[in-house]
């Protein structure tokens, strides 16, 4: 099957138009790629003459473009004796094809200019993620106060749910936990104290570290991976499924009927895990300096008693509501970011627990540094 008719040189200009014919459709595209691989044009300036083809669908126009060149096509739509259909046809593919800019790739920069960018944009973006929260936990606040004046508002149901998932089924694990770093811990203790014959230090190391960093960070990694992760599962899959959309329609505040109640509930059951989180590291180191050390349970708890002053229980219980917050309006906020996919889902719970895990540390961190400076 013929696809070329002629080839028309003009002297006067140097240029060529190749006359095409024939069905430039999707059924012969493999005999149209050959007859295009085997064509030679010598003239640098070609124009083409789409009048003789029969029949063009979509596959002929990307060989056409793949050839010639866009430019070249859209020369050749310029002839008035091509129908307004065909034309338009063309026109419609070449449209949805990326230019010949865009194909080129761009110079690479110098490294050192390139890696200011990246830090420009890293922190440009840091920038917007800092705005983007504190406006969510304004907007948190008010629907909490909002309900406070309206107590009939109040959804007690979600509110007991959300402390059954986020507390009590969050126990054992919490304290399974705490429980075996305390015994690793009495353990390091004792060997290396053994060396300096001061082995009931252990009891200090074991409770100090446990009243204040210890069980508080630990509670906080695990509900930030368990509890914050479901928040953005959850609030997640309502967005794709447009729920959040249909409260909205219903007149329904999203914040207070879906994020007020998980962070309150949070609030509530993040003291109540860092205590007993507390316990268990104390029994734990407790129990180690019983097995290996011949420290009684009555000898730990009275040395506890005696140099353990209770403000170092106050701080460490003092964080737990803070770094509730924190996971809470951060697991929340990453759900309603979702963009209606489950790729998204998933991106968004991954960050969620990331970024919590980053300022639960870094606001421990910060804590540290100001008691410190307190002389607590």
């Amino acid at each position: 099957m013929l696809f070329f008719k002629d080839i028309i040189e003009a002297e006067s200009t140097g240029s060529s138009t190749l006359v095409l014919t024939g069905d430039w459709t999707v059924t012969h595209y493999v005999a149209i790629q050959k007859a295009l691989k085997n064509l030679e044009i010598h003239s640098s300036l070609l124009q083409l003459s789409l009048n003789d083809i029969h029949e063009i669908d979509t596959a002929g126009v990307l060989l056409l473009a793949d050839k010639f060149g866009q430019e070249t096509l859209r020369k050749a739509l310029q002839d008035k004796a091509l129908s307004k259909e065909r034309v338009a046809m063309i026109e419609t593919v070449l449209k949805a094809l990326p230019t010949e800019e865009d194909r080129t790739p761009p110079k690479k920069t110098f490294f050192l200019w390139r890696f200011f960018g990246d830090v420009g944009v890293s922190l440009t973006s840091l920038w917007t993620e800092l705005l983007q929260w504190m406006g969510f936990f304004g907007m948190v606040i008010l629907a909490f106060l909002r309900m406070v004046v309206n107590p009939s508002n109040w959804r007690m149901t979600s509110l007991v749910a959300n402390i059954d998932s986020s507390g009590f089924k969050a126990t054992p694990i919490v304290m399974l936990l705490c429980f075996m770093v305390g015994a690793v811990v009495a353990f390091l203790g004792a060997t290396v104290l053994e060396t300096f014959g001061a082995q009931v230090f252990t009891v200090h190391l074991v409770t100090y570290s446990f009243l204040r960093e210890f069980a508080i960070i630990l509670t906080a990694i695990l509900i930030a991976g368990r509890t914050a992760s479901a928040y953005t599962a959850q609030l997640g899959s309502m967005k794709v499924n447009e729920e959040i959309d249909a409260l909205k329609a219903s007149g329904i505040d999203p914040l207070a009927t879906l994020v007020v109640p998980r962070v309150f509930a949070l609030v509530v059951a993040m003291p109540i895990l860092t205590f007993l989180g507390m316990a268990a590291g104390i029994v734990g180191g407790m129990l180690v300096c019983t097995l290996a050390m011949d420290i009684s349970p009555r000898l730990f708890f009275d040395i506890m008693n005696e140099s353990i002053h209770v403000k170092h229980f106050l701080v460490g219980i003092g964080k737990a509501p803070i770094f509730a917050v924190v996971i809470a309006i951060t697991g929340c906020l990453e759900g309603f970011k979702v963009s209606g996919s489950a790729e998204s889902v998933g991106e968004h719970t991954t960050s969620s627990v990331v970024k919590c895990i980053f300022l639960v540390i870094l606001l421990d961190a910060l804590f540290a540094i100001f008691f410190m400076e307190m002389g607590w």
